[in-house]
């Protein structure tokens, strides 16, 4: 038996109650796997918040490689889940396929726009929290210079760059924002080791505050800060706490409040367009315990001024999918 059989039959599925009944949601990783520490884990984590408060079950699917995608989704809806979340734009053309074949299954989708009337496509305002991210890291900074480090590169990874440069520029118009990119394939999501030779040679060039939006890759760039006394900045689920005092903030996407709101909408969930955007706490930047020594009074106070302006429209943060430029950078 194949992989894919093996992983989509019976209680190989990687069911998450065994006895789900056929309504049930079901939520499916992009690659990387749900314990990423970042976006996929974000998901989990609204799925089992859904189940904490509701006592339902969902099932659950790992994926192995770009292949598995289309059968995957396919064996979900005939299996009768309903609706079906979809952690990742790489999902977006095998959904564009699919869905029509479904007409009474609800699919959502994050991070990509699939137009069609049992879809509902979520998307996130990632500039406007990677702005505040970059206002702290502006004020942390003693050496202006900055880093970024994103996964694979591809205009939605852009758009945390280039909000995180304009932050940063607000604060340090003179600073610099250094740039790298894991690479061109899905692979970039999963290379921890890339990421951390990156972080090294970014630190090598000023960097004193390097900014990992690279899934699992980012837990390789927040490690090499570490080691090498330098702060960074986590993403998509709070990183704080896996260097407690080194990681100045993360700037979280609220992808478990997009899973745990589709699972609780069910057969019922909206098609069509829902932008989690600052306004709406889809997106922010984290402060608890683990990094509240590194957060000044002045530093909040210059958050919430900058979160108050974006949010009343008197800042506008640019988003480099509407014209694939970038003004800050």
């Amino acid at each position: 038996m194949s992989l894919m059989k093996s992983l989509l039959a019976g209680s190989a599925m990687a069911v998450l109650s065994t006895g789900a009944a056929l309504a049930d949601p079901a939520l499916i990783y992009d690659l990387g796997g749900k314990f990423d520490k970042s976006f996929n884990e974000a998901g989990f984590m609204g799925a089992q918040r859904w189940v904490e408060e509701t006592g339902g079950s969902y099932r659950e699917l790992e994926m192995q490689s770009e292949a598995q995608r289309e059968q995957a989704l396919r064996r979900l809806a005939e299996s009768g889940s309903n609706p079906i979340v979809m952690v990742g734009f790489a999902f977006g053309d095998v959904l564009t396929q699919v869905a029509g074949d479904y007409p009474d299954t609800r699919f959502a989708i994050i991070d990509m726009v699939v137009e069609a009337p049992n879809v509902q496509s979520i998307v996130f305002t990632e500039q406007e929290g990677s702005y505040l991210a970059g206002v702290m890291a502006g004020m942390a900074s003693e050496t202006g210079t900055v880093g970024f480090i994103g996964g694979m590169d591809i205009p939605l990874i852009h758009k945390f760059h280039c909000g995180f440069a304009q932050g940063f520029k607000s604060v340090q118009p003179e600073g610099r924002v250094l740039m790298n990119f894991t690479g061109t394939t899905p692979a970039a999501w999963n290379d921890p080791v890339r990421g951390s030779e990156l972080a090294r040679a970014q630190k090598s060039q000023g960097a004193d505050v390097i900014y990992a939006a690279a899934g699992g890759t980012g837990i390789g760039v927040l490690q090499a800060a570490a080691d090498e006394g330098i702060l960074s900045i986590g993403v998509d689920s709070n990183q704080n706490a896996l260097h407690p005092g080194q990681v100045l903030t993360s700037m979280v996407k609220r992808v478990d409040n997009a899973v745990f709101d589709a699972f609780t909408a069910g057969t019922d969930l909206e098609p069509g367009i829902r932008v989690m955007d600052l306004a709406a706490e889809g997106v922010d930047v984290a402060v608890d315990e683990n990094n509240a020594d590194l957060v000044t009074a002045e530093m909040q106070a210059a958050v919430d001024e900058a979160r108050a302006a974006i949010t009343s429209g008197e800042v506008e943060v640019h988003d480099y999918m509407t014209d694939n430029t970038c003004p800050a950078a």
